[in-house]
């Protein structure tokens, strides 16, 4: 049987005069008009926004929350397996003899710096504290929260979501794009990558569809990643200046305001449009690079004045505890509890209050103390052994809860952030191999995260175990808990010093993540043309600045709602149609190195190299 050459001649029409002069018209207006009807819809109905945004979310949270999990475990299976099979691994993505465009440092910097910068700083302590207080085994009641015993599920999941599992989804989608444009000279862009499957199908508008879903996924998930940084930054500049007018004062502790919010949000995506029209090789390389080093700096500060016996204590134990466990977090999947299932459970003398037990026995965020005091006096009578068991019958619920609005949360945010970090990874890693680029980009970022969760979060953990603290971490807000921590490690100058550094490292990730996502939705746009013009650069700028400016407002429907969660939903839901589409890459590059080998067997050639 003879083996043909593959399909390589993808074709994205583009204007050839006008303002979209090397831009599809067709992708390009329907994705500003999503995103500007998002816009004007969250700014003129806001409370209506918010309100269908959270219920839609819930209601895909429940329908598809088993396949978020698996469906992500299968990206980690199947990028391990590359890398372990020989003749997959060794394959260069380019041409042979090509060398590599960027130095090991700089393509790690950049890596680093677009896939999770922004993430680390927000999460390296709020995520192992928020884990420590709620985690599976604290909801089935095996340990207490708050615990030395809680620990070790806390990292264990911490290291789940910041880990082997969020490397792996990035490393689909750059894998598949960098596979196609640099052995077969394709265009660098979404539709390329399922060509295998659907071949010419993708130069009509089945292909326009795809390249779509990436780009509002990319806008969506940097928007998510852009609103946590900005909020961040605004308690950096109140911890340095004192400035009232930016924060909201009003509740527990305080938390950026939305008029702090917008202003931090204009100045940053400012300096990311001129960041962007610079360019990858110089604004994104250099600043990718500053924010390593200050990086580093950051992480020194921590080794010489926090727990760092304790921290890596923790990081060779929870290392092993996540690999151990890697298979049941990986595929271990919850669906919603059934009232029926539940009354099922329940033992005989609790079964005529039901109705009264189910909401507080399933609710993910509660304990049994509160279950116990949310109850009606009858049900409340009830007898404590009943009680347990009642609360105990309620665990699938909670478990598939705290699944959904963890584990999931995360999952859809890295998959909505994998077209813009994936293309990003396949722009900067011509001349790698498949071997090295799954090990580059998913392995050795993944412990470097680790190193970063124990070390920052694992000196919060301490100061709070050790009494310390005195609750004062875990009081604060989550973009607040590493200026707290700070804090609590340091004083005078070094204190003052160090927490400017700070808020300058979460400028430049955030203009980092920003400009690299204004770059990825203009190279898509353009069907894969890495050199478009700046005139665009600067419309997706202001388009990505209005998108997250009204999610802002409109999750700030009251005093006390958070501002994040319009965004939140709305990443979640532009998140799931994309999955699909990476399950489909996965089957398109599984067939397109199987029949690479078959072609190199038979000596025929892939693609010409372009000229």
């Amino acid at each position: 049987m003879s083996i043909k050459p593959p399909f390589t001649d993808v074709e994205v029409k583009t204007s050839e005069t006008g303002f979209y002069e090397g831009h599809s018209v067709e992708i390009a207006l329907l994705s500003k008009a999503i995103m500007v009807g998002l816009v004007i819809w969250a700014l003129i109905w806001p409370g209506n926004a918010n309100g269908v945004l959270g219920s839609l979310n819930w209601q895909l949270l429940e329908a598809f929350n088993v396949f978020y999990i698996l469906i992500v475990g299968a990206f980690a299976l199947f990028l391990v397996a590359l890398a372990i099979i020989p003749q997959t691994g060794k394959r260069i993505m380019g041409r042979p003899g090509e060398g590599t465009e960027f130095s090991n440092f700089s393509w790690f910097s950049m890596m680093f710096g677009a896939g999770l910068g922004v993430g680390l700083m927000v999460f390296a302590t709020a995520e192992p504290l928020g884990l420590w207080g709620s985690n599976p085994e604290v909801i089935s009641g095996a340990v207490a929260p708050n615990t030395e015993e809680a620990l070790q599920p806390a990292f264990r999941y911490t290291f789940a979501h910041y880990g082997l599992h969020a490397w792996a989804i990035y490393v689909v989608t750059g894998l598949s794009l960098a596979y196609y444009a640099y052995t077969r000279d394709m265009p660098l862009t979404i539709r390329s990558a399922l060509t295998p499957l659907f071949g010419k199908l993708m130069n009509g508008f089945l292909g326009h569809v795809v390249d779509v879903l990436g780009v509002v996924a990319t806008i969506l998930g940097v928007s998510v990643t852009i609103g946590f940084g900005v909020s961040q930054f605004i308690d950096g500049l109140y911890a340095i200046t004192g400035m009232e007018w930016m924060m909201d004062l009003g509740g527990d502790a305080p938390a950026p305001g939305t008029v702090g919010l917008i202003v931090g949000l204009v100045v940053i995506m400012g300096l990311s449009i001129i960041s962007a029209v610079s360019g990858v090789g110089r604004g994104v390389k250099y600043l990718s690079n500053l924010n390593l080093v200050l990086s580093l700096i950051l992480l020194f500060t921590f080794v010489v004045f926090g727990s760092f016996l304790f921290a890596m204590t923790t990081y060779a134990t929870a290392l092993v505890d996540y690999i151990l466990h890697f298979l049941s977090i990986s595929f271990g999947a919850y669906g919603p509890q059934s009232a029926a299932a539940f009354d099922a459970a329940l033992p005989a003398e609790a079964a005529p209050f039901a109705d009264a037990l189910r909401g507080g026995a399933t609710n993910a965020w509660g304990s049994f103390d509160g279950f116990v005091s949310g109850l009606g006096a009858e049900a409340a009578a009830l007898s404590p052994e009943v009680l347990q068991a009642a609360y105990a019958a309620g665990e699938p619920g909670r478990q598939f809860g705290w699944q959904a609005g963890w584990t999931t949360f995360y999952w859809a945010w890295w998959i909505a952030f994998s077209p813009f970090v994936g293309l990003f990874l396949a722009r900067i890693s011509r001349g790698r191999t498949v071997r090295e680029f799954i090990i580059g980009c998913m392995i050795a970022p993944a412990l470097v995260c680790f190193a970063w969760m124990t070390i920052l979060g694992g000196t919060a953990i301490d100061l709070e175990l050790t009494g310390g603290a005195d609750g004062a971490i875990i009081g604060a807000s989550n973009t607040a808990k590493l200026f707290v921590t700070l804090g609590e490690m340091i004083s005078g100058p070094l204190l003052s010093t160090i927490t400017i550094m700070c808020v300058v490292l979460i400028m430049t990730f955030l203009v980092t993540s920003a400009d690299s996502g204004i770059l990825v939705m203009n190279t898509i746009m353009s069907g894969g043309d890495q050199d478009v013009g700046n005139k665009h650069k600067i419309v997706w700028g202001l388009i990505l600045t209005a998108v997250i400016g009204a999610l802002l407002i409109a999750g700030k429907t009251n005093s006390d709602a958070d501002p994040m969660e319009a965004l939140r939903n709305a990443m979640i839901i532009g998140a799931l149609p994309f999955a699909m589409v990476m399950g489909l890459m996965c089957v398109s590059l599984a067939k397109a190195l199987y029949r690479d080998g078959l072609r190199d067997k038979a000596g025929v050639q892939a693609a010409e190299p372009a000229e």
